[in-house]
């Protein structure tokens, strides 16, 4: 007889204990790419917020700039003497004031005031949202 040697094949367990870690491997890689991706992501995300938000602040202090110039321009145009004289410099005051209220405190600290303004007055700021979420409800049925 011929001297063949007999050479075990792997068992069907072991096999799937290699294809399991195999599988495992891959999984675990799959959830850390996920987890660099979206940490790539939010990072991206934090970034455009931010320029937006710069963007915003520099657009409400250039606003702010034209108004509190629109002021000025009516304080010096306008009369100054009589009912009429006192009105218009009461409105160039008003928009001087506004003007330089955007000028300075800008988007984000107008989105601080109303933060605190709801604070301290809650129900009268959920009324006030009820109400234009009621009106523009009507405006845009019709």
């Amino acid at each position: 007889m011929a001297n063949v040697t007999y050479t075990p094949r792997p068992q069907e367990g072991d096999m799937s204990k290699d294809a399991m870690e195999e599988v495992k491997e891959s999984g675990k890689q799959a959830v850390d790419k996920a987890k660099e991706a979206a940490a790539s992501v939010g990072e991206m995300a934090s970034k455009a917020a931010a320029a937006v938000g710069k963007k915003a602040d520099d657009l409400t202090a250039t606003a702010g700039c034209d108004i509190k110039h629109w002021g000025d321009t009516l304080s010096e145009k306008s009369p100054h003497e009589g009912l009429i004289g006192h009105a218009s410099q009461a409105v160039a005051d008003t928009l001087k004031g506004s003007g330089r209220y955007l000028e300075e405190a800008k988007f984000s600290g107008i989105a601080d005031d109303v933060t605190m303004v709801i604070k301290r007055n809650p129900v009268p700021a959920v009324l006030v949202g009820f109400s234009l979420g009621f009106i523009l409800g009507r405006a845009l049925r019709s």
